[in-house]
């Protein structure tokens, strides 16, 4: 059973940063990619950055260039350094482990960005 655990949201200033964190229950190089989406009220759910099992990354236009997706394989867990925050990227923010036939998603962790 694979649980997500995520980190590290609040409240923050835009312009200002937060760097979220996810705990995996088990080797985080085994999915076919690790990804973070969002979801805003009264929105889908969105990919906001994924990292493939290789290492290649893939972002949504709207944080490419401000948000970075990376992984430490030792300690099983994912982050995503976000910059330059706007109130448009107010949201939960969600783990998620793909492994392609199934996916297993964290409880996620709410950024609020105030104007």
């Amino acid at each position: 059973q694979v649980q997500l655990v995520e980190s590290g949201g609040g409240l923050v200033q835009a312009g200002g940063s937060l760097r979220l964190s996810c705990a995996s229950s088990v080797n985080i190089s085994s999915p076919k990619a690790m990804a973070w989406h969002r979801q805003a009220p009264g929105k889908k759910r969105d990919l906001v950055a994924l990292i493939r099992r290789g290492g290649g990354t893939d972002y949504a236009d709207s944080v490419q260039g401000r948000f970075t997706i990376s992984n430490d394989n030792v300690n099983n867990m994912l982050y995503l350094q976000m910059n330059s925050l706007k109130p448009e990227d107010t949201a939960i923010y969600y783990c998620l482990a793909d492994y392609g036939v199934e996916g297993y998603w964290g409880q996620g962790t709410r950024v609020t960005v105030s104007s």
